[in-house]
């Protein structure tokens, strides 16, 4: 198994962030998490847009692993 394969530990940042208490926080500063939050959604979905592509060029080139 690749570590590409592996679920992500446990206690990552995404996760922290899940648990995290929100009562604490403005309007504003709600506001402004969800727009980082947007933009960080965004860069993960093209980090995994570039690498499924890079994977399946890697496969029509050397075959697909069995």
């Amino acid at each position: 198994m690749q570590d590409d394969d592996l679920p992500r530990p446990r206690g990552d940042a995404a996760e922290k962030l899940s648990g995290e208490d929100l009562a604490p926080y403005s309007q504003d500063e709600l506001a402004e998490r969800i727009n980082l939050l947007k933009t960080e959604i965004a860069r993960v979905e093209a980090h995994r847009d570039a690498a499924s592509a890079h994977r399946k060029a890697a496969d029509a080139l050397f075959g697909k692993p069995s």
